[in-house]
C-alpha cells in the first residue's frame, strides 16, 4: 500500500498522551492529607470522602446553561462528599480548599513526556495531527494549556464545545473537515473503547488503535480495535503496518 493512504492521526488526550490517572491519584492523596489535618480524620474516612468525590466527578452531567461554573459544581461535590461521610454541615470553606488543592495538584502533575513530544514531532513531519478530547470545555482547555501541547497539532477539538462528543459521528466529521481529509485517510488513537475506538468505528476511519496500558482483554460486547498497543510510543510500529 502507498503511505499516502494514511494522511492524518486523531489523538485522544487523557491517558493516551498524558497520564491523567496518575496525576489524579497524586491530587487525591494531597487532598486527603489536607482533610486529615483539618478535620482530624483517619485514613479510611478520608479515603471514603475521596472515593465519593471521584464517583461524583465521574458521573457529573454538566450543564453550563444551569448558571453554575464547573468549578462551582466540583466544589459542591467536595462539600457533599464530606457531609455524606462525616455529617459536618459547615464544610463550604474546606470544600473550596479541597477543590483548589485537587485542581492545582492535578494540573501540576500533568505533562507530555519528552518521549511523547519527540513522537509527536516525528509524526507531524509526515501526517496531519489533531487532538480530539471529550469533556467539559474549561477543564479540558486547562489541561491542554498545562501540558503545552498546542504546537504539536494542526488542530485541537474540545468536544465539550459542541453538541455531541465522541463516539458520535458528528464530532469526527467536524475533525475530518478541519483537516481537509476523508475518514479513510485517518487513524484514531485512544484509550477508551467506548468513546475513542467506538467513535472511530462509527466514523469508518482507516484504523483504530487502542492504548491498553493494563494489557487486559477487550471486554465481551465491546467494539474490537484494529490494533492494540500498551503505550502510544508504539504507534510507529502500527503505522508501518498500514503502509
Amino acid at each position: 500500500m502507498d503511505n499516502n493512504n494514511v494522511k492524518a492521526i486523531l489523538f485522544d488526550l487523557d491517558n493516551t498522551l498524558i497520564d491523567t490517572n496518575r496525576a489524579g491519584g497524586v491530587a487525591i492523596q494531597k487532598t486527603s492529607e489536607l482533610m486529615k489535618a483539618t478535620l482530624g480524620l483517619d485514613d479510611d474516612t478520608a479515603s471514603s470522602i475521596c472515593n465519593k468525590y471521584k464517583q461524583k466527578l465521574f458521573h457529573t452531567s454538566f450543564d453550563p446553561a444551569a448558571g453554575r461554573s464547573i468549578d462551582d459544581v466540583r466544589v459542591g461535590h467536595w462539600e457533599e462528599s464530606i457531609q455524606e461521610t462525616v455529617g459536618n454541615a459547615s464544610t463550604a470553606s474546606l470544600a473550596a480548599q479541597c477543590y483548589s488543592l485537587w485542581k492545582s495538584s492535578r494540573l501540576e502533575f500533568l505533562s507530555l513526556s519528552p518521549q511523547v513530544c519527540d513522537l509527536l514531532k516525528q509524526l507531524r513531519s509526515r501526517y496531519k495531527l489533531l487532538l480530539l478530547t471529550n469533556g467539559e470545555s474549561q477543564s479540558q482547555k486547562e489541561k491542554v494549556q498545562a501540558v503545552k501541547c498546542e504546537d504539536f497539532f494542526d488542530a485541537i477539538v474540545i468536544a465539550g464545545d459542541y453538541t455531541e462528543q465522541k463516539p458520535f459521528l458528528s464530532i469526527f466529521t467536524l475533525c475530518f473537515n478541519m483537516l481537509g481529509v476523508e475518514a479513510q485517510d485517518c487513524v484514531m488513537v485512544g484509550d477508551s473503547l467506548d468513546t475513542d475506538i467506538q467513535g472511530g468505528f462509527n466514523a469508518r476511519v482507516r484504523a483504530t488503535v487502542w492504548i491498553n496500558s493494563t494489557e487486559g482483554a477487550v471486554p465481551a460486547g465491546a467494539v474490537k480495535p484494529d490494533y492494540t498497543i500498551p503505550t502510544v510510543l508504539d504507534l510507529p510500529h502500527v503505522l508501518e503496518q498500514l503502509k
